[in-house]
């Protein structure tokens, strides 16, 4: 049975989500901005942030791709599994994930949205964690920096678990 080691409680989450969109709030400021939220993870997250966005020109939106299936480490390979709907063109883009980890996912979605002709795209991770990381991507906005960890809860799962905690865990495997 895996242990779940505390590495965020609720009470620091909902800190680290009202700074990131104070900022979030004061860069886009009068800009059109469309929040495009990675499913599955983010969806926890993005729902927290909007709420406290303070702006009249935000729109909402999700994109599905997967790399992980029920493995703890990314496939490499990546599927589109539903794209965006709002139009994006020469609007202000910021993806937001749950976990920002090899970069894999996130390099082939920023590719994939340049595509729609956005004015811009930046990253809102709420985890960036280094210790994966396959390119040099960085997000623009992250909630906490780890060094490594499998981590699971608010939103991030492993084989589709453990996303409904309310705080972050590393799940840590019987050896």
């Amino acid at each position: 049975m895996p242990k779940l080691n505390p590495v965020l409680d609720k009470e620091t989450i909902a800190l680290k989500v009202a700074e990131l969109a104070h900022r979030i709030s004061h860069d886009y400021k009068g800009k059109n901005l469309v929040l495009i939220g990675v499913l599955k993870g983010a969806f926890v997250f993005m729902a927290d942030l909007i709420r406290q966005i303070d702006t009249n020109q935000m729109q909402i939106d999700f994109i599905h791709a997967a790399s992980y299936g029920s493995n703890s480490e990314s496939s490499g390979s990546i599927k589109l599994l539903k794209d965006v709907e709002v139009d994006i063109g020469d609007k202000h883009v910021l993806i937001v994930e749950d976990i920002l980890d090899s970069g894999l996912t996130l390099s082939y979605l920023i590719k994939h949205l340049k595509g729609y002709n956005p004015a811009s795209i930046k990253i809102c991770a709420f985890i960036n964690k280094i210790e994966r990381r396959q390119n040099d991507l960085q997000p623009d906005y992250a909630g906490v920096t780890v060094d490594k960890g499998f981590l699971v809860g608010y939103g991030l799962d492993y084989a589709e678990k453990y996303r409904y905690l309310p705080g972050v865990y590393e799940l840590k495997f019987d050896e």
